[in-house]
């Protein structure tokens, strides 16, 4: 499981009033970020996420986009990251027209590879546009090992964020996501059935531990009543036992000595009754 720290760039430009993207440009891409956030964090509870947007002066839907300036600031946020060991990545969402040329976006994108830096770019809204070609080249100059990805979606009748599970940008975490909605996994048989508590461990580490010593506990408490019954039942099959012993070795000799003694005084009634008979 990546251990990362990410940043997301939203668009929030005015472009991103356009409905042309369900329920907006602006609202695709705030589904879509929860859907970002998920598979980060469930695919590392260590991974940190981080969210800013570049359009305007502001959080609030207005003006147009700088994405020069928001890659900085993002990668400046990254920079101060508290865990030195996190994997630094960039994940921006690209929904209106790129002002800057290319060779100046090809320049930021050797700067931020510099910086060990991988960036994602979203393309949408204005895919058939310039922004493809420029974003292209952005990628192909700060890849390294294929650590970094453009994933163009169009609109349609589709959610962004559906779209978006099938692209590399979510990695192995998309994949599994993808699996169970009838993906790869679905026709396997590897979905999740496949794993222990229908869990997987690599999505949701938590549940599945916390699952595990539930498990655990359960089979600890069963196996302790069990044997305390054990105990309970072989302690009074020894208790019967011994009393029922007891009372026979007491009574069976003072039956014996009553019968006797009744038979011999009744048989001395009996002569001293004949005797004053005969007198």
């Amino acid at each position: 499981m990546v251990l990362e720290a990410t940043m997301i760039i939203i668009d929030n430009s005015e472009s991103s009033r356009n409905g042309d993207y369900s329920p907006t440009r602006f609202g695709a891409q705030a589904d879509a970020v929860t859907l970002i956030f998920e598979a980060k964090t469930q695919a590392n509870p260590e991974s940190s996420v981080g969210l800013m947007t570049m359009g305007g002066k502001g959080p609030e839907i207005k003006g147009g986009t700088h994405l020069t300036t928001g890659i900085q600031v993002a990668g400046l946020a990254l920079k101060h990251r508290q865990n030195k060991s996190q994997r630094q990545r960039i994940i921006v969402f690209v929904g209106s027209p790129i002002t800057e040329d290319e060779k100046t976006l090809v320049k930021l994108a050797k700067k931020m590879k510099k910086n060990n830096i991988a960036i994602d770019f979203i393309n949408f809204g204005e895919v058939d546009s310039e922004n493809t070609t420029k974003l292209q080249a952005f990628v192909d100059a700060i890849n390294s090992n294929d650590n970094s990805h453009l994933a163009t979606i169009p609109p349609g009748p589709h959610l962004l964020s559906d779209l978006l599970v099938t692209t590399p940008i979510l990695g192995e975490a998309g994949s599994a996501q993808s699996g169970g909605v009838g993906g790869e996994g679905s026709g396997s048989g590897e979905g999740a059935g496949a794993f222990e508590f229908g869990v997987d461990p690599s999505l949701d580490p938590e549940l599945a531990l916390a699952l595990r010593m539930s498990m655990e506990e359960e089979k600890a408490r069963l196996a302790k009543e069990e044997k305390e019954k054990a105990d309970k039942e072989k302690k009074e099959g020894e208790g019967s036992g011994l009393s029922g012993i007891k009372e026979e070795d007491e009574s069976t000799p003072l039956l014996k000595d009553d019968e006797k003694d009744d038979g011999e005084g009744s048989s001395g009634n009996k002569k001293d009754d004949d005797r004053m008979d005969i007198a």
